[in-house]
């Protein structure tokens, strides 16, 4: 029997299958985990409905202070959840514990919205209002990258809203998540907030559940079209915060030597696992030698390991399918381009790959063209600006993307021609709960974060009437 339990309609219990977690820094069997069946899906959304009425009558500074408990929960274990995240994800116990502690701010971030009637007229003839009910059941599907702050920009927003939840975690980072079902299964009334695991076989399910009436989904494009076409049957909302390959700008006029390890970072935070992360980087050939050369020289000095050891700057790929990929994606560039740092795969338990830097490549190998999810990128130059953009906006993705210039005009001109959902100038990959996320073209549908994140689990209502 699992220690870890499934939360269903107020009760914590045993899955009616079992799965594996591995530790990706050892390849070693973590725990037994909880595995749903179909059946206990169905269970999680028929108690879901069943709070439903209740839960979306209640006053919303009842349900904010849910919210606030549960963050109030999340924060107080914190330590223990850090440590149990670094363990299942992989990733360094300080980003760990930032990540609890951020999904504990979010959580505070959402508590301080409201949804008030709007009064768009209010004439001698009518009065016209715009009022944002709950739509339901909601089915929040999270990816493994960032468990418990992507969680988080879910779970309070349709809380607050008035929805009722069905959480699924990924397959390979349930456990921190089934711990804090254990923490706030009283926090919450019965059904209000239900957790499932599944071996990515309840998604389609979940997401043809003719009782869910929404489902927020981040992870892969591949799976987003799949949660998409299966939604499209019920017309039943959705959100989707799907994948990118965002590009990186860096114009002439930036210092090297002090742009190189924000450039670094910004590709490489949570060893490139990262939707937002910079994966293909443009830079002037003016400078490019030295970026790429300053870029080589950061990734060689870069300590890999255990996300549990001192010292440790990047963990493992979270899983060996992410890893193999990751893997032939860098076997590919070596043919195609020049690998200047990293490119090598240590003789070691655990799925384990140096920062690796590759220049003197282009459009139409898949290191490029793909994205990565991983920690490696590729440095390509540019004559002008014109053709920058050009490039950068050739691809199907636009989550995100970055300029970086020593003159804030010039950096903003080329903003304003990139064909994203959000652009950065001189950083890249920054959220913020106060500022709305969302992709352009294939990485995804809505908005996350904001007040537009709030509304994106409401129905919009109007009421129209007659006066005089």
């Amino acid at each position: 029997m699992s220690a870890y339990k499934l939360l269903i309609n107020g009760e914590m219990v045993d899955g009616d299958l079992t799965m594996d977690v591995v530790n990706p820094a050892t390849e070693e069997k973590l725990a037994d985990c909880p595995r749903a069946s179909e059946s206990q899906l169905n269970a999680a959304v028929a108690a879901a409905k069943a709070a439903f009425p209740t839960w979306s009558k209640t006053a919303i500074d009842e349900r904010k202070a849910v919210v606030l408990k549960i963050a109030d929960v999340v924060e107080a274990n914190a330590a223990e959840l850090a440590q149990l995240l670094t363990k299942e994800q992989g990733k360094p116990l300080e980003d760990a514990t930032t990540e609890v502690y951020g999904m504990a701010a979010f959580c505070r971030y959402f508590t301080s919205l409201d949804l008030p009637v709007e009064v768009l007229e209010d004439s001698e003839g009518r009065r016209v209002e715009v009022h944002r009910n709950p739509l339901g059941v909601v089915g929040a599907i999270v990816p493994w990258n960032f468990p418990l702050i992507l969680m988080a920009f879910k779970l309070p927003p349709a809380l607050i809203a008035g929805n009722t939840l069905v959480i699924k975690p990924a397959p390979t980072t349930p456990l921190s998540t089934l711990r804090i079902a254990e923490l706030i299964q009283d926090v919450a009334p019965a059904g209000v907030i239900n957790f499932i695991t599944d071996a990515n076989d309840l998604g389609a399910p979940m997401t043809a559940h003719p009782d869910v009436r929404k489902i927020s989904f981040t992870g892969s494009t591949e799976t987003g079209a799949k949660v998409m076409a299966g939604a499209a049957g019920l017309l039943k909302r959705i959100t989707l915060e799907l994948g990118g390959n965002d590009a990186g700008i860096v114009l002439d006029d930036v210092n090297p030597k002090e742009a190189a390890q924000k450039l670094f970072d910004s590709a490489f935070q949570n060893s490139g696992q990262v939707c937002i992360a910079m994966k293909r980087l443009y830079v002037h050939e003016n400078i490019y030698d030295e970026v790429c050369d300053e870029l080589a020289s950061i990734a060689n000095d870069t300590i890999i390991g255990d996300g549990l050891e001192q010292g440790t700057k990047l963990g493992p790929l979270n899983n060996k399918m992410q890893y193999d990929k990751v893997k032939a994606l860098i076997e590919d560039a070596k043919k195609e381009g020049n690998v200047i740092a990293g490119g090598e795969f240590p003789d070691k338990p655990g799925y384990f790959i140096r920062p690796t830097i590759v220049r003197d490549i282009k459009e139409g190998s898949r290191l490029v063209d793909e994205e990565q999810f991983g920690p490696v990128l590729p440095v390509m130059s540019f004559a002008d600006e014109s053709e920058a953009i050009e490039r950068a906006n050739a691809s199907a993705w636009g989550l995100g993307g970055s300029v970086w210039s020593a003159n804030p005009e010039r950096a903003y001109a080329l903003a304003e021609q990139m064909d994203t959902g959000t652009v950065w100038i001189n950083k890249h990959a920054e959220l913020d709960p106060t500022i709305p996320f969302g992709g352009a073209k294939m990485s995804g549908l809505g908005n996350e974060l904001g007040q537009e994140g709030l509304q994106e689990f409401t129905q919009q209502k109007i009421i129209n009437m007659a006066k005089g």
